[in-house]
């Protein structure tokens, strides 16, 4: 794997994995589908230039994300481009995008008493975007194709 691979998060099979055919990887994805998952998988729309996305809305920490995945069946390749929209704030002032591979974790943190009397932080939630990444592209490997990031569909 090369720096730019690195970069972009690409991912090449194990070697000796037949690859299954692109309806196969289609119906894989979109089988990822399930009450407990924290995103929802679906058909692509015209304007997103895909041909599934993956959407997960963090309401608590203000924070979209999206993965545009092209399949190229020819090559064997699910070309991703993973979206984040952050707004922390109410007023949209500091409303940030951004794209490409770049893994996160949003956490939220309250002060409680402990046991002893002393004040501490406290985790309360946390989100890892890898939760919603991994799991596609597992599917993808498993399925003997690329997952390859990409900046531009």
């Amino acid at each position: 794997m090369g720096l730019l691979d690195k970069l972009t998060g690409t991912k090449h099979p194990d070697s000796g994995v037949a690859p299954l055919s692109g309806m196969e990887v289609q119906a894989a994805l979109l089988a990822l589908n399930g009450p407990d998952v924290p995103y929802r998988v679906r058909n692509a729309l015209p304007a997103e230039k895909a041909s599934l996305v993956a959407e997960c809305r963090i309401r608590r920490v203000g924070v979209t994300l999206k993965t545009r995945m092209r399949l190229i069946p020819e090559k064997h390749e699910v070309r991703f481009l993973d979206e984040r929209w952050e707004n922390r704030s109410s007023d949209h002032a500091d409303a940030q995008y951004g794209r490409g591979h770049a893994p996160a974790v949003y956490c939220q943190w309250e002060t409680k008493q402990g046991p002893d009397g002393r004040r501490r932080k406290v985790e309360t939630f946390r989100f890892d975007t890898r939760e919603m990444t991994d799991p596609l592209r597992n599917v993808v490997l498993g399925a003997g194709w690329t997952w390859r990031g990409v900046l531009k569909l």
